[in-house]
């Protein structure tokens, strides 16, 4: 691992039911063999679209060291490569949906908990999860320092500032979305990569499910805002490199200021 460096690989599918383990084995390792350090899952991958209907049942989660995680962090270590997937947990009497960064010796390096939660016609997910509570700060454990957001945290850009501003240079944000909105969604995600300085990536599930549309590139864009990739491939590779985050910093609007003691009095000035 070179710091300042990483080679990442877009997982752009989903594993559950006959032959789960071995699909995600077979892509992790066709990601390692091509140098890949850090392979990106979508939202939720070891699962079906769960928040297609409003049905909540108690196997959909699962405690905190449950069976996903173990899946997640045992395939790392079968392929020696480090995995970003996700999972509902059940805690302390509330569920999330958790993205869970593991490196590739099968250790969980840094979580995530989804802080904005949709509720819509095949996204009921604020039947099945709650809300996190709080930001998780970048991790520096890949060669870069990693924030994590899941899919509609990218909505609210005050979290990507906020995970900038703590000193995050690439932010993952696994998503689970509809292809006619993929204008919208690559609209938001260049924006939040131009405001932050950072890298944004986001692989996306690839297919419909129980009737609900899901689909649509997975992608890479760099500090500047420019689309670097734009793929619905199983598995695809891209190197991130501190020195784009550094000149996209040194450029406009990169260097301008972060006012947080500013932001922090309007927002307490409002009403929770």
């Amino acid at each position: 691992m070179v710091d300042g460096r990483l080679r990442i690989a877009l997982i752009h599918e989903v594993f559950f039911g006959d032959g789960a383990t071995e699909r995600l084995d077979a892509a992790l390792a066709e990601a390692r063999s091509e140098g890949a350090e850090l392979a990106i899952l979508p939202e939720l991958p070891l699962d079906p679209w769960i928040p297609a209907t409003r049905e909540v049942r108690d196997e959909d989660a699962e405690p905190r060291d449950g069976p996903h995680r173990r899946a997640l962090c045992g395939a790392a270590v079968r392929a020696g490569i480090g995995v970003l997937g996700g999972v509902i947990v059940a805690e302390n009497g509330a569920r999330r949906n958790r993205a869970l960064l593991i490196d590739a010796q099968g250790a969980v390096v840094s979580r995530y908990d989804k802080l904005h939660i949709p509720l819509e016609p095949g996204f009921w997910e604020r039947d099945h999860y709650e809300p996190g509570e709080a930001l998780t700060p970048p991790c520096d454990c890949f060669g870069l320092r990693i924030g994590l957001q899941i899919c509609s945290d990218v909505q609210r850009p005050q979290s990507s500032t906020a995970l900038a501003a703590m000193g995050a240079e690439v932010l993952f944000a696994p998503r689970a979305t509809p292809p006619g909105s993929y204008d919208r969604w690559v609209t938001v995600l260049r924006a939040a990569a131009i405001a932050t300085a950072c890298y944004v990536v986001s692989t996306n599930r690839p297919r419909e499910e129980h009737g609900v549309a899901i689909g649509g590139p997975s992608v890479v864009i760099a500090p500047d805002g420019t689309v670097i990739i734009e793929t619905e491939q199983p598995v695809t590779q891209a190197t991130l490199e501190r020195a784009a985050v550094t000149a996209a910093r040194a450029d406009y609007p990169g260097y301008l200021d972060v006012r947080a003691d500013l932001y922090g009095k309007i927002w307490s000035s409002l009403s929770p």
